[in-house]
């Protein structure tokens, strides 16, 4: 006399789920922000057209003389070294704590965020690469040069502002570049660039 039936479990209504997650990407893709700034920038310097030079006199302690000779061996002021140390001496070059006579000259300025604060803005590090050179070893001195100026500023960054260089804002990263500035003039005869590297001329690795 009794029939027993089963319930049935109603469906889900999904018109709508594709409108919905179309919705929340859009949100997310206006919302977020994607930083991908890493390290410091490096700009080459633009050809020089003028044609009168100006003899400008630099103190030899406020100047790092790099050199790349035909055969690719780098020096520091006469003195063979890698790329790693290169980065040590820069840092230990442009920063100068302890105020070594040896080391280049600062100046007193008033910085943003920072006060009364020493500049480091008459040191010089000066680039002569032969032009017989490989642009890969020309390369990796100019990424051991910007790594040891993010060294110095980074480590500003951590007693100034209590984070790394990394996390700091505009106005913060504007201040530590007026502390150390980049200061690299490329001394190459006009039109010579370093050659490329042979293994990548051939097709193989760079």
């Amino acid at each position: 006399m009794f029939i027993k039936r089963k319930k049935e479990v109603p469906g889900l209504n999904t018109t709508s789920t594709a409108d919905i997650s179309f919705m929340l990407l859009i949100f997310f893709l206006v919302t977020s922000s994607m930083n991908i700034e890493k390290g410091l920038t490096r700009q080459m310097p633009p050809p020089d057209d003028s044609t009168e030079e100006q003899e400008v006199e630099v103190k030899e302690r406020n100047v790092l003389q790099l050199d790349i000779d035909h055969s690719d061996r780098l020096t520091c002021n006469g003195d063979p070294i890698t790329t790693q140390e290169l980065s040590q001496r820069v840092e230990r070059f442009v920063t100068n704590k302890d105020n070594d006579p040896k080391l280049p000259e600062k100046s007193r300025r008033e910085v943003h965020l920072m006060g009364l604060t020493q500049v480091s803005d008459r040191h010089v590090i000066m680039i002569h690469a032969d032009p017989n050179s490989t642009f890969n070893t020309y390369f990796n001195m100019q990424n051991a040069i910007v790594r040891g100026y993010y060294r110095a500023r980074n480590t500003l960054a951590r007693n100034r502002f209590g984070h790394t260089y990394d996390k700091c804002s505009d106005d913060e990263r504007d201040a530590l570049a007026i502390v150390y500035p980049q200061r690299i003039r490329e001394d190459m005869p006009p039109g010579a660039t370093p050659k490329g590297d042979d293994k990548k001329e051939k097709g193989g690795e760079p």
